[in-house]
């Protein structure tokens, strides 16, 4: 972690660091350094500084009046090529002269010489983004207080310094006092209320000038203090007794526009924590603002989302250094068995095999420290990055034990992409060896004695046997509704080829083992099955030889109860969805269908379908179908599904064009329309709002149904 913690200009530890645009941090000295100042005719192209030149009266052409270095739309960031660059890495112009102007008209020459005037610009260490400065300078830029507590910390925890009996002392002391308001600037006065919402400790007068009951704090609660316990980032007793010195008072961090108010507030539209003076008078006005704990904690849980997949893969290159040395020891040992033995092959040729046996071992020992340069390559870019990932672990880890939410939001953003960044370079591959430690070299000793000139290794011929056992990638394995997925892949090293896959899963209630996919893909989904049932599974692999062991066996759970909507992969081409595929319509005249992504195979299961919009009186039908239906008519003229058409009067039931059933009672707009499928006692009844229609007793309906529609383009459901 300590490489976090160091500035990159000076290689010594944060002082005063600062927050650079580009999400990078500098030392505050560092920081003034490599500042320069930046004639703003250095950033014109050179044609247009003779025309600054000549005065005010010269017409340049228009497009060069638009290349002004600031504007309101830029980003802040700007870019140049240097002429130096200083030893740490960071680039620096050299100092250019004031340029001399000489003008007839003197109210000219005022303006040129204003245009012409230096901007200040700083360029980061490590990606090397110019960033120009403002009028406050380098107090434009926020101050990483998280950063520089973390270094304080660190450098006392290295020093050993023991303060325990201190901070028990202060601790008991801050529990023997009442809770304090947090943004009196002085002697604190004695909370009267606590915001539920903003975590924060107001007096009366506080909370009159800090928080009033309008505005965006209108729905805010506001609850006396005794009643809450303190969250841990307004808490006044220390959680960090090596953060923390004793007898001193935190310190809450103020606006940077308003130096009286402190953070309150968090602005979505800026990604910055703003106060309430922001909100009333500031840019963040008309912004979407929540509450400064609510996005503390959000965010402190997305770093720690993040940082759960790192540690993972922190975990696997650990393993994956260990694999790799063992590695290196089984190449020392196969190598030199292969050398021992190629001599004694040799030895025992006549003396004019003798020549190419310098050859070979020549050959043998190319391959050795080929494989030895590849494996060491691979522990030494391993190692880097798995150092690289702790040390990033480890200052996460410190950031989230801080109790500065606004610090914290400062940071979070850029902390969470580097983690992300971080999970995302061990990419696939990079934690199998690249190498075997096996030498894929035999010698052959019978050729005649004329062939001797042609002696040379050849590709060990292993015998063909049965693939080894797949190997299950549980992470890639999981449910959704009554779907499972499961995906596997060979063990490395494997010499023996692989034809294909066969899949097996049992019935769901502890039956027999069936055959559910055979080819040679490595995933596979599995839809149709029961729902609220454990399913056992496995796989195992196949070649000309024979059939290979099976796999270890891997459990799934389907989900409880269906959650679905309608299928845009196979709806007709004319059915428009909406609102994230829970809204069907049609844009044809005709009648078309559209499926749901749910497949049941057994059970009770009711849905509602809800009419939003019923023009000129059309007959939508509502069911069941087979996944192969034709969905260029309405649903229930074919053998593949089983439904209920309806009109604004009457409802009849309908399978193979066969309608059966009348009912009285039609939809509207507003109408509900519920469908309960019972494949016990295979059964369909319709509900048309809250009235039944049926049951419809059906025949010959085995194997898996999916929830379907039919319409045109006068209804919406």
């Amino acid at each position: 972690m300590e490489e976090e913690l160091k500035c990159p200009v000076c290689g010594s530890f944060f002082r005063e660091p600062l927050i650079l645009p580009c999400s990078h941090n500098v030392c505050l000295p560092c920081a003034r350094t490599i500042v320069v100042q930046t004639p703003e005719s250095e950033h014109l192209p050179h044609a247009a500084r003779p025309m600054l030149l000549m005065g005010g009266d010269y017409d340049y052409p228009d497009h060069l009046d638009k290349m002004s270095l600031h504007s309101e739309a830029d980003s802040g960031y700007g870019s140049y090529t240097p002429s130096l660059k200083s030893p740490n890495g960071v680039r620096v112009l050299p100092p250019a002269p004031a340029p001399s102007l000489a003008t007839s008209s003197g109210a000219a020459s005022r303006a040129i010489h204003g245009s012409l005037c230096s901007s200040s610009s700083i360029t980061c260490p490590q990606c090397h983004r110019s960033a120009s400065l403002d009028e406050r300078g380098l107090r434009g830029f926020q101050r990483n207080r998280l950063l520089e507590t973390i270094v304080q910390r660190y450098q006392q925890e290295r020093s050993g310094a023991s303060c325990s009996d201190a901070n028990s002392v202060g601790e008991a002391a801050h529990r023997s006092e009442n809770a304090r308001c947090q943004l009196c600037d002085t002697n604190p006065a004695e909370a009267a209320v606590m915001c539920e919402q903003c975590d924060v400790l107001y007096c009366s007068s506080c909370q009159k000038k800090c928080h009033p009951t309008r505005g965006p704090f209108a729905k805010h609660r506001l609850v006396p203090p005794t009643q809450l316990a303190l969250p841990g980032p307004y808490n006044h007793k220390p959680t960090s007794t090596a953060l923390v010195p004793p007898n001193t008072a935190r310190k809450f961090p103020t606006c940077v526009d308003h130096e009286l108010e402190n953070y309150s507030m968090y602005c979505l539209n800026c990604r910055t924590p703003v106060c309430y003076q922001c909100l009333q008078e500031g840019k963040h006005a008309k912004h979407e603002i929540k509450a400064l704990g609510i996005m503390w904690k959000q965010h402190k849980a997305q770093l720690s989302q993040a940082l759960s997949g790192v540690s993972d893969k922190a975990k696997e290159a650990k393993e994956f250094l260990v694999q790799l040395k063992h590695i290196l020891q089984q190449i020392q040992e196969n190598g030199l068995e292969y050398e021992a033995c190629l001599v004694a092959q040799c030895d025992a040729l006549v003396d004019a095999l003798n020549r190419q046996k310098a050859k070979l071992l020549t050959k043998v020992t190319k391959e050795r420290e080929h494989k030895f340069k590849v494996v060491w390559d691979q522990i030494n870019h391993c190692t880097l990055k798995l150092r690289q990932s702790t040390g990033l672990m480890e200052y996460c880890l410190e950031v989230i034990k801080e109790n500065d939410p606004s610090g914290f939001l400062q940071i979070s953003d850029a902390l969470i992409k580097r983690v992300q960044g971080s999970q995302e370079q061990w990419v696939k591959g990079a934690l199998e060896p690249k190498v075997s430690p096996e030498f894929d070299l035999t010698l052959d000793s019978d050729p005649l004695l004329q062939a001797i000139h042609q002696l040379d290794f050849i590709q060990m011929k292993f015998p063909v046997t049965v693939p080894p056992v797949p190997l299950l990638q549980l992470e890639k394995c999981c449910t959704r509704n009554n779907s499972v997925t499961l995906a596997w892949r060979m063990p490395p090293f494997t010499h023996n080829p692989v034809e294909g896959y066969i899949l097996e899963l049992d019935d769901g209630d502890g039956g027999p083992f069936r055959e559910v996919y055979v080819g040679k893909e490595t995933l596979c989904t599995i839809d149709g099955l029961h729902f609220n049932s454990t399913y056992n599974a496995r796989v195992k692999a196949f070649n000309s030889t024979g059939l290979g062991p099976y796999s270890k066996t891997v459990v799934l759970q389907t989900s409880d109860v269906a959650f679905f909507t309608f299928d845009s992969n196979s709806a007709h081409r004319d059915i428009i969805l909406s609102n994230d595929n829970m809204t069907a319509t049609c844009s044809s005249y005709d009648d078309r269908v559209v499926l749901g992504t749910a497949a049941f195979s057994k059970g009770v299961h009711y849905w509602e379908v809800q009419v939003d919009r019923y023009d000129n009186h059309p007959d939508p039908a509502f069911g069941v179908a087979r996944i192969n239906v034709v969905k260029d008519m309405m649903l229930g003229k074919d053998d593949k599904a089983w439904a209920m058409y309806v009109d604004n009067n009457r409802s009849w039931f309908m399978h193979l064009n066969s309608h059966t059933n009348r009912s009285e009672g039609g939809v509207s707009k507003g109408t509900t329309v519920g469908i309960l499928l019972d494949l016990c006692k295979r059964i369909l009844i319709f509900h048309v709002n809250g009235k039944q229609q049926g049951p419809v007793a059906f025949e010959n309906m085995e194997g898996v149904f999916m929830p379907a529609i039919s319409l045109n383009r006068n209804v919406q459901v």
